[in-house]
């Protein structure tokens, strides 16, 4: 019988990486600089969105959605552990890291419906191009992210919520660089039987299912692709979609290969390396896998670019 009480923690102590003072001081300057790169390209990617009419498609529309995600993921996350490795000081709130874990899930959940949705726009433009303008109408992008939205808010707020009731009497000592679901259930004094059978229901539920929806969707796109006879054509159509194809290999990639591969004492170090993938590198490249290989979006940078550049000469000269 446990006779902890719920609630009785009132803060946890992060432990993020096993080093010298050194080493955590290189680690400080690479995240700082993997934040910096994720936030200013994805709100660029946000503006450019925004600004440019012939951007004002389904495919940059989800784009926008998931730069915005990608935003919130990273700064929920980063200046944290930013502060915590600047500071030295571990501690964080029982109430913040219940934060954190809410933001984490809802970003999380979130990628992956936005995903989902990129590839659906993408099945549709490349197997129905006579009917996309009809199918992939602004009235169903709206259906598609205020559904995702909500069911991304009600799964995180009922995983965070279950979580909370958890007793935490033996450590508080979160092995990782930030409130992360497994290592808090790993230093739960609860049964935590129960949040593992939800966590694998939720598992197969979004991310086993959008996956799968996703590996179908390019098989039949690959397979379309392949009939067309015109090489210019092929090549233009694979291109249209590479960049969401790499997108999804950098983001489910790490994460089904935590989830999957077995536990150990000696795999904890590992989790923190692949959590940096899907927390901060992923964000970071997203709007560089988008621009660079997207001539809409590299025309649309250079042409504000000029713009900003004029201003600037403009103002000067005055």
């Amino acid at each position: 019988m446990n006779n902890c009480e719920i609630g009785t923690v009132t803060e946890f102590y992060m432990t993020p990486f096993s080093t010298s003072r050194i080493n955590e001081i290189l680690i400080f300057t690479g995240f700082l600089f993997m934040y910096f790169l994720a936030v200013v390209g994805n709100l660029l990617i946000i503006a450019l969105v925004c600004v440019t009419p012939h951007l004002h498609t389904p495919m940059y529309f989800f784009l926008c959605n998931l730069s915005s995600v990608d935003v919130i993921y990273v700064s929920n996350i980063l200046p944290k552990m930013l502060a915590t490795i600047l500071t030295e000081d571990k501690t964080i709130s029982f109430h913040d890291c219940m934060i954190q874990l809410t933001f984490f899930f809802f970003c999380a959940d979130s990628e992956i419906f936005i995903l989902t949705s990129m590839a659906y726009d993408r099945y549709v433009a490349i197997c129905s191009p006579l009917h996309y303008s009809l199918i992939m109408t602004w009235k169903v992008c709206f259906i598609l992210a205020a559904s995702y939205v909500i069911l991304s808010a009600m799964n995180s707020i009922t995983l965070s919520l279950l979580t909370s009731e958890l007793s935490f009497c033996s450590s508080h000592t979160i092995n990782h660089f930030f409130c992360e679901i497994l290592p808090l259930m790993a230093l739960s004094s609860s049964d935590t039987k129960t949040m593992k059978m939800i966590l694998s229901i939720q598992d197969v539920l979004i991310a086993l299912f959008s996956f799968m929806f996703l590996l179908i969707s390019y098989v039949r796109i690959i397979i379309a692709i392949l009939k067309i006879r015109s090489s210019r054509e092929r090549l233009k159509a694979f291109s249209s979609c590479s960049s969401h194809i790499i997108t999804v290999l950098l983001f489910f990639g790490p994460s089904i290969f935590m989830y999957l591969k077995p536990e150990s004492e000696d795999s904890k170090e590992q989790d923190k390396i692949l959590s940096m993938f899907y927390v901060a590198i992923v964000p970071m490249l997203n709007p560089f896998v988008y621009s660079l290989r997207n001539k809409e979006v590299l025309g649309a940078a250079r042409k504000m670019a000029t713009i900003i550049w004029n201003s600037i000469t403009l103002f000067v000269n005055k």
